[in-house]
């Protein structure tokens, strides 16, 4: 059973000491990152300079392995996190496999991760989602699952939410070479890939901030979003002779 997240009860005390040590963990989960992306495999990143290093930025992504995160957050924010913490991203996790306990809650709460049910529309990890962005910078994942053969897939409604309640910039993240580097199934890194992801320019919203928050208007952000993110996805085959 999930241990009940707590990113809504912390006290003033509570919250300067988690983050301290959020700050502390992330940085030191970088580094064999680092050696993941940049030593054992050959990243090439795209369109850096189109994400914003402000708080309130939703960077939504396709989605192919476990550590996506850590690959968009790390190309789209190093260095200026270490100066500026809120540009440490929020991201998703499984609330059945990273929740299921006491210790691990804790540990992956300190890695800035927003516990999501799988499988069933989960308005929580909407509203923690929007809390977060008013402070930071968060990374979803629209299709809600990790493909199986590295395509970009369909995005659901919950990210639309997200963009509807907090007006974020938005940023269309695409990946590609995730999935022959960490297959589902895989619990270790391959080496020797090629790897690269591309960082779309800031997508504008405001003609919806006037609609209904409905499922069916959410549905349609989502659309347009992974329509961007797929027209990246296919730039990246390209650029690697696919």
């Amino acid at each position: 059973m999930a241990v009940e997240f707590k990113f809504e009860q912390r006290g003033k005390v509570a919250t300067a000491l988690w983050s301290v040590s959020s700050y502390l963990l992330v940085n030191m989960a970088l580094l064999p990152m680092i050696l993941v992306f940049f030593v054992l495999n050959r990243t090439t990143v795209v369109g850096r300079g189109n994400v914003p290093k402000e708080k309130n930025t939703l960077l939504l992504s396709n989605h192919q392995t476990m550590i996506d995160s850590f690959l968009v957050g790390l190309t789209a924010y190093y260095p200026h996190h270490f100066w500026r913490p809120y540009l440490i991203p929020w991201h998703p996790a499984a609330e059945e496999n990273f929740f299921r306990n006491r210790l691990l809650a804790w540990f992956f709460d300190l890695l800035k991760c927003i516990p999501v049910r799988t499988g069933r529309r989960d308005l929580k990890a909407v509203y923690r989602s929007m809390r977060a962005l008013k402070t930071g910078t968060v990374i979803l994942f629209p299709e809600g699952t990790r493909t199986r053969d590295g395509s970009v897939g369909q995005g659901r409604p919950g990210a639309g939410l997200v963009i509807l309640g907090e007006q974020p910039k938005v940023v269309p993240v695409a990946i590609d070479g995730m999935a022959r580097i960490l297959p589902i199934g895989s619990k270790i890194p391959a080496v020797g890939k090629r790897l690269s992801i591309s960082f779309g320019e800031p997508m504008d919203f405001s003609e919806f901030s006037g609609e209904e928050r409905s499922k069916e208007t959410a549905q349609a952000v989502v659309d347009r979003v992974m329509a961007a993110i797929r027209e990246q996805h296919e730039g990246l085959q390209r650029l690697r002779g696919k």
